[in-house]
Protein backbone atom coordinates (compact mmCIF):
# COMPACT_ATOMS: atom_id res chain seq x y z
CA UNK A 1 0.00 0.00 0.00
CA UNK A 2 1.23 3.20 -1.22
CA UNK A 3 1.91 6.37 1.24
CA UNK A 4 -1.04 8.67 0.21
CA UNK A 5 0.46 12.47 -0.12
CA UNK A 6 -1.37 15.28 -1.20
CA UNK A 7 1.04 18.50 -2.21
CA UNK A 8 -0.36 21.88 -2.22
CA UNK A 9 1.18 24.10 -5.03
CA UNK A 10 1.60 23.35 -8.94
CA UNK A 11 4.92 26.47 -8.90
CA UNK A 12 8.02 24.80 -9.48
CA UNK A 13 8.86 23.94 -6.01
CA UNK A 14 5.28 21.97 -5.80
CA UNK A 15 5.69 19.98 -9.24
CA UNK A 16 9.16 19.30 -8.72
CA UNK A 17 8.51 18.00 -4.94
CA UNK A 18 6.21 16.06 -6.43
CA UNK A 19 8.50 14.31 -9.33
CA UNK A 20 10.98 13.41 -6.96
CA UNK A 21 8.53 11.79 -4.58
CA UNK A 22 6.79 10.25 -7.10
CA UNK A 23 9.63 8.65 -8.70
CA UNK A 24 10.49 7.36 -5.27
CA UNK A 25 7.29 4.31 -5.88
CA UNK A 26 6.04 4.04 -2.43
CA UNK A 27 4.25 7.12 -2.86
CA UNK A 28 0.91 7.95 -4.45
CA UNK A 29 0.81 11.85 -5.00
CA UNK A 30 -1.66 14.09 -5.61
CA UNK A 31 -1.05 18.09 -6.40
CA UNK A 32 -3.63 20.35 -5.67
CA UNK A 33 -3.42 23.69 -6.66
CA UNK A 34 -5.58 26.98 -7.52
CA UNK A 35 -2.84 27.96 -10.65
CA UNK A 36 -1.48 25.35 -13.02
CA UNK A 37 1.15 25.69 -15.64
CA UNK A 38 -0.62 27.55 -18.71
CA UNK A 39 -1.79 30.08 -16.25
CA UNK A 40 -0.72 33.59 -15.44
CA UNK A 41 -1.93 35.35 -12.57
CA UNK A 42 -0.07 37.36 -10.23
CA UNK A 43 -0.92 34.93 -7.53
CA UNK A 44 1.31 31.99 -9.79
CA UNK A 45 4.64 33.39 -9.63
CA UNK A 46 6.43 30.33 -11.28
CA UNK A 47 5.56 31.82 -14.70
CA UNK A 48 7.19 35.17 -14.84
CA UNK A 49 10.32 34.27 -13.51
CA UNK A 50 13.31 34.64 -16.05
CA UNK A 51 14.47 31.97 -15.10
CA UNK A 52 18.04 31.32 -14.50
CA UNK A 53 21.03 29.74 -12.58
CA UNK A 54 22.89 33.01 -10.38
CA UNK A 55 23.32 31.70 -6.96
CA UNK A 56 22.57 34.44 -4.09
CA UNK A 57 22.75 32.17 -1.22
CA UNK A 58 25.49 33.21 1.53
CA UNK A 59 27.81 30.02 2.11
CA UNK A 60 26.81 27.60 5.11
CA UNK A 61 23.26 28.10 4.49
CA UNK A 62 20.49 25.54 3.66
CA UNK A 63 19.97 27.98 0.54
CA UNK A 64 23.57 27.19 -0.65
CA UNK A 65 23.21 23.81 0.30
CA UNK A 66 19.94 23.95 -2.36
CA UNK A 67 21.49 25.54 -4.73
CA UNK A 68 24.41 24.02 -4.93
CA UNK A 69 22.57 20.39 -5.38
CA UNK A 70 20.00 21.61 -8.43
CA UNK A 71 22.65 22.83 -10.68
CA UNK A 72 23.65 18.88 -11.87
CA UNK A 73 19.94 18.88 -12.55
CA UNK A 74 19.81 21.73 -14.22
CA UNK A 75 22.78 21.51 -16.51
CA UNK A 76 21.85 17.25 -16.82
CA UNK A 77 18.46 18.59 -18.41
CA UNK A 78 20.14 20.83 -19.96
CA UNK A 79 22.64 18.99 -21.59
CA UNK A 80 20.16 15.77 -23.02
CA UNK A 81 16.68 17.13 -22.44
CA UNK A 82 16.36 20.39 -24.70
CA UNK A 83 12.41 19.25 -24.26
CA UNK A 84 12.52 20.31 -21.10
CA UNK A 85 12.72 23.66 -22.26
CA UNK A 86 16.66 25.19 -20.71
CA UNK A 87 19.77 25.75 -22.34
CA UNK A 88 22.70 26.59 -21.50
CA UNK A 89 24.19 30.27 -21.80
CA UNK A 90 27.25 32.46 -21.12
CA UNK A 91 26.57 34.65 -18.17
CA UNK A 92 28.13 37.89 -17.00
CA UNK A 93 27.78 39.89 -13.66
CA UNK A 94 28.85 43.18 -13.63
CA UNK A 95 29.62 45.34 -9.77
CA UNK A 96 29.30 48.76 -8.96
CA UNK A 97 30.59 49.25 -5.53
CA UNK A 98 28.51 51.85 -5.20
CA UNK A 99 25.08 49.51 -5.03
CA UNK A 100 26.51 48.23 -1.87
CA UNK A 101 23.97 48.56 0.80
CA UNK A 102 21.31 48.84 -1.63
CA UNK A 103 18.41 46.27 -1.49
CA UNK A 104 19.28 45.30 -5.00
CA UNK A 105 23.41 45.26 -4.15
CA UNK A 106 22.33 43.11 -1.31
CA UNK A 107 20.43 40.40 -2.46
CA UNK A 108 22.88 39.51 -5.36
CA UNK A 109 26.15 39.68 -2.54
CA UNK A 110 27.19 36.81 -2.80
CA UNK A 111 26.94 36.58 -6.67
CA UNK A 112 29.39 39.42 -7.44
CA UNK A 113 32.64 37.48 -5.35
CA UNK A 114 35.30 37.18 -7.57
CA UNK A 115 35.68 34.02 -4.61
CA UNK A 116 32.03 33.02 -4.61
CA UNK A 117 31.54 29.84 -3.46
CA UNK A 118 29.85 28.14 -6.42
CA UNK A 119 32.99 29.27 -8.59
CA UNK A 120 33.64 25.04 -8.72
CA UNK A 121 30.30 23.95 -9.32
CA UNK A 122 29.24 25.91 -12.29
CA UNK A 123 31.72 25.82 -15.60
CA UNK A 124 33.86 28.42 -16.84
CA UNK A 125 33.68 30.67 -14.00
CA UNK A 126 36.62 33.63 -14.59
CA UNK A 127 37.11 36.95 -13.53
CA UNK A 128 36.98 39.57 -16.21
CA UNK A 129 40.13 41.95 -17.21
CA UNK A 130 39.59 45.30 -15.53
CA UNK A 131 40.15 46.22 -19.40
CA UNK A 132 37.49 44.62 -20.46
CA UNK A 133 35.06 46.22 -18.45
CA UNK A 134 32.33 48.93 -19.34
CA UNK A 135 32.52 52.47 -17.67
CA UNK A 136 31.36 52.81 -14.65
CA UNK A 137 31.84 48.73 -13.59
CA UNK A 138 34.42 48.14 -11.26
CA UNK A 139 34.47 44.10 -11.48
CA UNK A 140 32.66 41.39 -13.41
CA UNK A 141 32.86 37.96 -12.98
CA UNK A 142 31.49 35.50 -15.87
CA UNK A 143 30.06 31.71 -16.17
CA UNK A 144 27.96 29.29 -18.01
CA UNK A 145 24.77 29.10 -16.38
CA UNK A 146 21.28 28.16 -17.59
CA UNK A 147 17.99 30.05 -18.73
CA UNK A 148 14.70 28.06 -18.36
CA UNK A 149 12.02 28.70 -20.84
CA UNK A 150 8.83 28.94 -18.08
CA UNK A 151 6.49 28.45 -20.69
CA UNK A 152 7.76 25.12 -21.47
CA UNK A 153 9.27 24.19 -18.05
CA UNK A 154 6.69 24.07 -16.47
CA UNK A 155 3.92 21.97 -18.35
CA UNK A 156 7.18 19.54 -18.78
CA UNK A 157 7.23 19.37 -15.21
CA UNK A 158 3.92 18.23 -14.89
CA UNK A 159 4.04 15.76 -18.07
CA UNK A 160 6.95 14.04 -15.92
CA UNK A 161 4.85 14.09 -13.02
CA UNK A 162 1.92 12.18 -14.56
CA UNK A 163 4.19 10.24 -16.24
CA UNK A 164 5.27 8.77 -12.83
CA UNK A 165 1.20 8.63 -11.59
CA UNK A 166 1.00 11.68 -10.18
CA UNK A 167 -2.62 13.30 -10.51
CA UNK A 168 -3.15 16.43 -10.87
CA UNK A 169 -6.14 18.66 -10.11
CA UNK A 170 -7.87 22.18 -9.40
CA UNK A 171 -8.56 23.12 -5.60
CA UNK A 172 -8.74 26.22 -3.22
CA UNK A 173 -7.97 25.70 0.85
CA UNK A 174 -8.24 28.31 3.31
CA UNK A 175 -6.39 25.42 6.02
CA UNK A 176 -3.31 23.55 5.67
CA UNK A 177 -5.27 20.59 6.89
CA UNK A 178 -8.26 20.52 4.88
CA UNK A 179 -5.74 18.97 2.28
CA UNK A 180 -6.13 16.06 3.78
CA UNK A 181 -9.68 15.03 2.49
CA UNK A 182 -8.37 16.19 -1.03
CA UNK A 183 -6.61 12.94 -2.42
CA UNK A 184 -8.14 11.74 -5.47
CA UNK A 185 -8.62 7.87 -3.81
CA UNK A 186 -10.87 9.43 -1.51
CA UNK A 187 -9.02 8.09 1.27
CA UNK A 188 -7.51 10.28 3.91
CA UNK A 189 -3.98 11.56 3.36
CA UNK A 190 -1.08 10.27 5.40
CA UNK A 191 1.26 13.24 4.54
CA UNK A 192 0.87 17.27 3.26
CA UNK A 193 3.49 19.12 1.89
CA UNK A 194 2.99 22.97 1.64
CA UNK A 195 4.57 24.22 -1.91
CA UNK A 196 2.22 27.54 -1.85
CA UNK A 197 4.92 29.80 -1.63
CA UNK A 198 3.29 33.89 -0.66
CA UNK A 199 0.28 32.54 0.01
CA UNK A 200 2.20 30.92 3.23
CA UNK A 201 1.09 34.24 4.61
CA UNK A 202 -2.21 33.35 4.93
CA UNK A 203 -3.15 29.80 4.68
CA UNK A 204 -4.67 28.59 7.67
CA UNK A 205 -2.45 26.35 10.05
CA UNK A 206 0.47 28.59 8.55
CA UNK A 207 0.02 32.28 8.48
CA UNK A 208 4.10 32.69 8.22
CA UNK A 209 4.06 36.25 8.90
CA UNK A 210 7.42 36.15 7.84
CA UNK A 211 6.39 35.97 4.29
CA UNK A 212 6.38 38.77 2.37
CA UNK A 213 6.04 39.76 -1.49
CA UNK A 214 9.52 41.72 -3.97
CA UNK A 215 7.54 42.62 -6.80
CA UNK A 216 9.20 42.00 -10.10
CA UNK A 217 8.26 43.71 -13.37
CA UNK A 218 9.87 42.60 -16.63
CA UNK A 219 9.63 43.33 -20.43
CA UNK A 220 9.75 40.42 -23.03
CA UNK A 221 11.22 40.92 -26.27
CA UNK A 222 11.97 39.21 -29.33
CA UNK A 223 15.41 40.66 -29.54
CA UNK A 224 18.55 38.20 -28.97
CA UNK A 225 21.92 40.09 -27.20
CA UNK A 226 23.57 36.00 -27.20
CA UNK A 227 24.38 36.59 -23.67
CA UNK A 228 22.62 36.72 -20.17
CA UNK A 229 24.03 39.96 -18.23
CA UNK A 230 23.60 41.40 -15.08
CA UNK A 231 24.27 44.36 -12.77
CA UNK A 232 24.61 45.16 -9.40
CA UNK A 233 22.12 47.97 -8.84
CA UNK A 234 21.09 51.08 -10.93
CA UNK A 235 20.65 54.69 -11.04
CA UNK A 236 16.84 54.89 -11.14
CA UNK A 237 16.41 53.53 -7.40
CA UNK A 238 18.21 51.27 -4.72
CA UNK A 239 15.36 48.62 -5.84
CA UNK A 240 15.75 48.99 -9.25
CA UNK A 241 17.98 46.04 -11.22
CA UNK A 242 19.28 45.26 -14.74
CA UNK A 243 19.29 41.92 -16.11
CA UNK A 244 19.25 40.35 -19.30
CA UNK A 245 18.45 36.61 -20.41
CA UNK A 246 17.13 34.83 -23.23
CA UNK A 247 15.24 31.87 -23.09
CA UNK A 248 15.32 28.31 -24.57
CA UNK A 249 13.46 27.47 -27.51
CA UNK A 250 11.96 30.83 -28.90
CA UNK A 251 11.05 31.86 -25.34
CA UNK A 252 12.30 35.62 -26.01
CA UNK A 253 14.63 37.52 -24.02
CA UNK A 254 13.74 39.11 -20.65
CA UNK A 255 14.74 42.22 -19.69
CA UNK A 256 14.43 42.97 -15.96
CA UNK A 257 13.68 44.02 -13.13
CA UNK A 258 13.14 45.19 -9.85
CA UNK A 259 12.99 44.18 -6.44
CA UNK A 260 9.83 46.18 -4.96
CA UNK A 261 9.62 44.77 -1.22
CA UNK A 262 6.09 44.66 0.28
CA UNK A 263 4.83 46.00 -3.28
CA UNK A 264 1.63 43.89 -4.59
CA UNK A 265 0.74 45.80 -7.05
CA UNK A 266 0.03 43.48 -10.35
CA UNK A 267 -0.15 45.97 -12.85
CA UNK A 268 2.67 47.66 -14.94
CA UNK A 269 4.34 50.74 -14.37
CA UNK A 270 4.71 51.74 -18.01
CA UNK A 271 7.43 54.82 -16.27
CA UNK A 272 9.25 51.44 -14.91
CA UNK A 273 9.17 49.88 -18.19
CA UNK A 274 10.58 52.31 -20.14
CA UNK A 275 13.46 52.73 -17.51
CA UNK A 276 13.91 48.90 -17.26
CA UNK A 277 14.38 48.88 -21.28
CA UNK A 278 16.45 52.19 -21.67
CA UNK A 279 18.81 50.28 -18.92
CA UNK A 280 19.09 46.87 -21.00
CA UNK A 281 20.12 49.01 -24.33
CA UNK A 282 22.59 50.79 -22.44
CA UNK A 283 24.13 47.36 -21.15
CA UNK A 284 23.82 45.34 -24.41
CA UNK A 285 23.51 47.87 -27.19
CA UNK A 286 23.43 44.62 -30.00
CA UNK A 287 20.10 44.03 -28.54
CA UNK A 288 19.29 46.49 -31.61
CA UNK A 289 20.67 47.38 -34.05
CA UNK A 290 23.53 50.04 -33.89
CA UNK A 291 21.86 53.94 -33.24
CA UNK A 292 18.67 52.57 -32.20
CA UNK A 293 16.70 52.85 -28.83
CA UNK A 294 13.91 51.22 -27.17
CA UNK A 295 12.05 52.06 -30.73
CA UNK A 296 13.77 49.03 -31.84
CA UNK A 297 12.24 46.41 -29.18
CA UNK A 298 10.43 44.02 -30.58
CA UNK A 299 7.77 43.77 -27.29
CA UNK A 300 6.03 40.06 -26.46
CA UNK A 301 4.35 41.36 -23.14
CA UNK A 302 4.96 42.87 -20.21
CA UNK A 303 5.17 40.71 -17.37
CA UNK A 304 5.13 41.46 -12.94
CA UNK A 305 5.45 38.99 -10.83
CA UNK A 306 5.90 38.34 -7.34
CA UNK A 307 8.25 36.72 -5.33
CA UNK A 308 7.77 34.82 -2.16
CA UNK A 309 10.33 36.25 0.17
CA UNK A 310 11.06 34.96 3.90
CA UNK A 311 12.80 36.80 6.17
CA UNK A 312 14.89 34.53 6.98
CA UNK A 313 14.85 32.12 4.58
CA UNK A 314 13.14 29.40 2.80
CA UNK A 315 11.05 26.69 5.11
CA UNK A 316 12.09 23.31 4.20
CA UNK A 317 10.69 21.64 7.48
CA UNK A 318 8.21 19.36 9.18
CA UNK A 319 5.82 20.07 11.76
CA UNK A 320 2.23 18.15 12.81
CA UNK A 321 -1.10 21.14 12.13
CA UNK A 322 -3.91 20.18 14.15
CA UNK A 323 -2.97 16.29 13.72
CA UNK A 324 -1.98 16.24 10.31
CA UNK A 325 1.54 15.87 9.31
CA UNK A 326 3.05 18.36 7.20
CA UNK A 327 6.28 19.18 5.45
CA UNK A 328 6.47 23.04 4.43
CA UNK A 329 8.73 24.03 1.22
CA UNK A 330 8.16 27.31 0.72
CA UNK A 331 9.68 30.80 0.68
CA UNK A 332 12.14 30.37 -1.95
CA UNK A 333 11.81 34.56 -3.32
CA UNK A 334 12.97 34.58 -6.67
CA UNK A 335 15.45 32.17 -6.90
CA UNK A 336 13.05 29.23 -6.69
CA UNK A 337 14.08 27.32 -9.88
CA UNK A 338 17.67 27.46 -9.20
CA UNK A 339 16.22 25.97 -5.84
CA UNK A 340 14.26 23.30 -6.95
CA UNK A 341 16.14 20.08 -6.44
CA UNK A 342 18.22 20.89 -3.93
CA UNK A 343 14.89 21.75 -1.53
CA UNK A 344 12.58 19.32 -2.95
CA UNK A 345 15.28 16.22 -1.97
CA UNK A 346 15.60 17.79 1.41
CA UNK A 347 11.49 17.31 1.44
CA UNK A 348 11.61 14.46 0.39
CA UNK A 349 14.08 12.72 3.17
CA UNK A 350 11.60 14.84 5.50
CA UNK A 351 8.79 12.75 4.21
CA UNK A 352 10.39 9.81 4.60
CA UNK A 353 11.58 10.52 8.07
CA UNK A 354 7.65 11.64 8.90
CA UNK A 355 5.66 8.32 7.52
CA UNK A 356 6.53 5.43 8.76
CA UNK A 357 8.76 2.91 6.82
CA UNK A 358 6.05 0.22 7.27
CA UNK A 359 3.69 2.01 5.77
CA UNK A 360 4.65 0.88 1.86
CA UNK A 361 4.57 -2.54 3.15
CA UNK A 362 1.62 -2.87 4.81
Amino acid sequence: MSRNIVILGAGVTGLTTALLLARDGTNNITVVAKHMPGDYDIEYASPWAGANYLPVAKPGTPSESYERNTWPELARLAQDLPESGIHFQDSVIYRRTKDTGTAVGDWVAELLKEDAWFKDVVPNFRVLAKSDLPEGIDGATGFTSVCINTALYLPWLASQCLKYGVVIQRGIVSHVAEAVKLHHTGRRADMVVNCTGLFSLHLGGVEDKAVYPARGQIVIVRNDPHIMASVSGTDDGPDEATYIMHRAAGGGCILGGCLQKDNWESQVDPNLAIRIMKRAIALCPKLVPEGKGIEALSIIRHGVGLRPMRTGGPRVEKEVIEGVKVVHNYGHGGYGYQTSYGAAQVAKELVDESLPSTLAKL
